[in-house]
């Protein structure tokens, strides 16, 4: 699925909660009203969007990039609300040699979407909702994408995984970080469709 512009996102985030993710919905009085969170050297703070706070963490200029050459700026910004997975710059580091140089290319666009809405989730789910919804589906629990396609979530000790469809594994490094337009869970590795 492609998305060039936010009516295009907006409509296949419509399908995505028409259809449902399989974990709840539900946002957390907790999150709603915790306090601020510092992620890359900078402070998050709740009353700020998910862009509006991302360009400020010194750990995700790459995610920034990103979701600038494709286009989703301006999605992020809006009401969500988004539950997002957001790698760190370490974790797109640790790609193949050459991958985000390519994915960032223009020609590339629609792949880039591809990757960077496989990291969002339609709704607010805290770390809570997650570990419930784990809990629920005995050690496991399924949530679709706004790109379409499923992650995993599971648990490693007591760190929250996130296994993608090559079955990739990222720990969520900070949780709740809580936005006007949802929550990000900062993670260790890059989720790929």
């Amino acid at each position: 699925m492609r998305f060039h512009n936010c009516s295009k996102f907006g409509a296949a985030l419509a399908v995505a909660l028409a259809i449902g993710a399989t974990a709840p919905v539900i946002a957390t009085r907790a999150a709603e009203t915790s306090g601020t969170v510092m992620v890359g050297g900078a402070a998050m703070y709740p009353s700020r969007n998910i862009v509006e706070n991302a360009v400020h963490s010194r750990d995700h200029t790459t995610l920034v990039a990103a979701v600038q050459a494709a286009g989703l700026v301006d999605t992020l910004s809006g009401p969500g609300p988004f539950t997002v997975f957001a790698p760190t710059d370490q974790a797109f580091a640790a790609l193949p040699s050459g991958t985000v140089p390519m994915l960032l290319e223009p020609e590339h666009k629609s792949s880039l979407v591809k990757v960077l809405t496989y990291h969002v989730v339609p709704g607010r789910l805290t770390a809570r909702d997650l570990d419930r919804a784990i809990r629920e589906g005995g050690s496991k629990a399924t949530l679709t994408t706004v790109e379409g396609e499923t992650l995993t979530l599971g648990r490693d000790g007591k760190w929250i995984t996130v296994t993608d469809a090559k079955g990739g594994v990222a720990h969520l490094t900070i949780s709740d970080v809580v936005q006007s337009n949802g929550v990000i869970h900062v993670i260790d590795a890059v989720l790929m469709p």
